[in-house]
C-alpha cells in the first residue's frame, strides 16, 4: 500500500492522478491538499510515502511551501509536479529539499516512474535535463548571475522579468512595497544592471519567464 499526498490547487489536475493509479498494480491511499495550510496539516498529522507538490499554489511561492512541508516532516520525499520547465526551478528545488522534478506535460507512465522512484529513495529529474545539469556542475565557475539570486529574489526577479510593477509585485506576494523595492536593489546589485529594462530582457533572453 502507498500513501499518496496530492497538493494542488487544481481538483482536476487532483482527480487526474488518482485515475492514473486506479490503472496500477497494488493499493493507493490518498489525501488531497488545496492550499499550503491543509497540506501542512495532513503532512502532520499522518504518514505519507510521498507528497507531490504544486510550485503554484493558491498565491504561494512553491519552493517556501516545499522548505514548510520539509520542516514538519524530513523524511517526506516531495515530488515537484510542475507547469514551469526544469530549467526555471529544478535546481532550486532540489536545493530546497526536492526528491524529484516532473512537468505536467510529461507522460503518465513517467509520472507513475517517478513516484515510484522517490518513494524507494531515489531522485527523479528528466534524463536530458539530467545531462544538462551535470553539465552545468562542471562549469560551476560560469555560473548565469540569476543563480547568484536567493530564492525569493529569483521569484520578484522573474515578476519583474514579465513585467509587473513594484505595487503588482507586493499585492501578489502578499509584502509591503518597501520589501519588494529592497528585493530589487538586491536583484539589481547581484545582477550587475540598473534597471527593470535589463532584467526583462535578461529573463526573456534566458527563458526565464513563461
Amino acid at each position: 500500500m502507498k500513501r499518496i499526498l496530492i497538493i494542488d490547487d487544481h481538483e482536476v489536475l487532483r482527480e487526474g492522478v488518482k485515475r492514473i493509479f486506479d490503472k496500477q498494480p497494488g493499493t493507493f491511499i490518498f489525501g488531497e491538499a488545496a492550499a499550503a495550510p491543509q497540506a501542512l496539516k495532513l503532512a502532520r498529522d499522518q504518514d505519507w510515502d510521498v507528497a507531490l507538490l504544486d510550485l503554484n499554489l493558491d498565491g504561494r511561492d512553491g519552493l517556501e511551501v516545499l522548505k514548510e512541508l520539509k520542516q514538519v516532516r524530513a523524511r517526506l520525499p516531495v515530488l515537484i509536479l510542475s507547469m514551469h520547465s526544469e530549467e526555471l526551478f529544478a535546481r532550486r528545488a532540489f536545493k530546497a529539499g526536492a526528491a524529484g522534478y516532473i512537468t505536467k506535460n510529461s507522460p503518465r507512465a513517467e509520472l507513475v516512474k517517478a513516484i515510484n522512484k522517490v518513494i524507494e529513495g531515489g531522485t527523479y529529474v528528466n534524463p536530458a535535463f539530467a545531462e544538462r545539469f551535470v553539465i552545468d556542475v562542471t562549469r560551476s565557475a560560469d555560473r548565469p548571475p540569476h543563480e547568484l539570486l536567493s530564492d525569493r529574489e529569483y521569484e520578484v526577479m522573474r515578476l519583474i522579468g514579465s513585467g509587473k510593477t513594484v505595487s503588482e509585485i507586493a499585492d501578489r506576494l502578499s509584502l509591503s512595497v518597501a520589501t519588494i523595492s529592497t528585493y530589487r536593489g538586491r536583484i539589481l546589485d547581484k545582477m550587475g544592471m540598473k534597471t527593470n529594462a535589463e532584467v526583462t530582457h535578461y529573463a526573456i533572453r534566458n527563458k526565464l519567464v513563461d
